[in-house]
């Protein structure tokens, strides 16, 4: 099926490009996304006096979408996870994550769908350089750290937290422990 680009789409065109794609795919994408028209001759001529508008459109979206770009250009993000000695995750950092931490640091409006992870989720320590698609052909690139929790409680291999417990009060908690115990059965031998 022939179509009419009414915006520039990848691989496929420029606007005013006449395209050949699948019937499925003009039908159930570029049509309801008002992203070309069928390939008529009255489509085309109503193109012709419409191609002024629609360049006009275009260069609104992609004006947008770079200063969309310039607002997290080469941001560096720190994001603290817990983490076993090995560096293996106990979860994973998600386009969700990297979207909601690039948001309170640069202002910005980021969506989860914007952040390319081409490799998956991250699910060790250490630092990533990902590509956010902003659309219209708008990439930026930013710095991720994937970082360890740093905390007073130590992590065990599965994840749990250990508690550093100080010795000396250890001590007297079971000293205590064991003359209360030892005065309980002095007790009881006591009323029998």
């Amino acid at each position: 099926m022939n179509v009419i680009l009414l915006e520039k789409i990848g691989k496929l065109g420029e606007i005013g490009d006449t395209a050949k794609v699948k019937s499925g795919y003009a039908r159930n994408f570029l049509f309801p996304q008002g992203k070309a028209i069928p390939a008529t001759k009255t489509n085309l001529t109503d193109f012709e006096q419409r191609r002024s508008e629609l360049m006009a459109a275009h260069n609104a979206r992609v004006a947008e979408a770079q200063g969309r770009a310039d607002k997290v250009k080469g941001a560096r993000l720190t994001i603290e996870v817990n983490a076993s000695e090995e560096g293996k995750l106990f979860g994973s950092v998600g386009t969700r994550d990297i979207a909601e931490a690039l948001n309170a640091i640069a202002g910005s409006d980021i969506s989860k769908s914007e952040v390319l992870m081409p490799n998956g989720i991250i699910r060790e320590l250490g630092a990533y350089e990902l590509v956010l698609d902003l659309g219209n052909d708008v990439h930026t690139s930013i710095n991720v750290a994937v970082v360890g929790l740093k905390s007073a409680a130590g992590v065990s291999d599965d994840g749990s937290i250990i508690e550093e417990i100080d010795e000396a009060a250890a001590e007297a908690e079971a000293a205590e422990h064991s003359e209360v115990s030892t005065a309980d059965s002095n007790k009881a031998a006591a009323d029998s």
